[in-house]
């Protein structure tokens, strides 16, 4: 028989480092404080360390600057240009929700699941998409958010629940991927607390 192992290539999914700000504080898109630079660069460290036939080749990142600037050390250390895609990038807020208001949505929308979240938007077609894609982007580091890598883990896991693994700032999951079909091969360390 064929060795399926061929068939498929290894995908890493990276949780941005620690923001300067939290979630609901002044700046909407802060980047990278000191801790979270030096996270940036552990998984810089930990991807460049796989054996040369897992090692990924290309860099994504959400639009969001903590995930571009977590992303930056591993992209410098392979030699190749950031892909910014949205499809990775945080879960939609509702429209006509201030930002002062999306903490209290999003603990609201962490304690259930995901066909009850409240928006205007179908945050089960939403998680859907996250993962779908993923599919053709094996070779890949993929620097996500916590959501969006609960919406992935989720779905691998077959558990309808929005909070099923508590990544860590710049925690690394492995995946593999046949270009269409995604698998989890390793969730990275969990965070010891809340999402910050």
């Amino acid at each position: 028989p064929p060795n399926l192992d061929l068939c498929m290539s290894r995908l890493f999914l990276i949780r941005h480092g620690k923001p300067a700000a939290t979630w609901g504080e002044a700046d909407d898109d802060p980047g990278l404080d000191e801790v979270g630079r030096a996270q940036a660069e552990a998984a810089r460290d930990l991807l460049m360390s796989q054996p040369a036939e897992h090692r990924p080749t290309k860099v994504v990142s959400s639009p969001l600057r903590r995930c571009r600037e977590t992303a930056e050390p591993t992209a410098r250390a392979l030699g190749v240009e950031i892909e910014i895609d949205s499809s990775v990038g945080e879960i939609p807020t509702p429209a006509g929700l201030s930002g002062e208001d999306r903490p209290a949505w999003l603990r609201e929308v962490f304690q259930g699941r995901w066909a009850d979240a409240k928006g205007d938007l179908d945050y089960e077609a939403w998680r859907r998409q996250v993962l779908a894609s993923l599919a053709p982007r094996g070779g890949t580091a993929v620097f996500s958010h916590y959501v969006a890598i609960n919406a992935v883990m989720s779905l691998l896991a077959g558990d309808d629940r929005v909070l099923v693994f508590r990544p860590d700032h710049a925690s690394v999951s492995v995946l593999d991927s046949d270009g269409t079909a995604v698998t989890l091969v390793e969730r990275g360390p969990e965070a010891s607390t809340g999402v910050l």
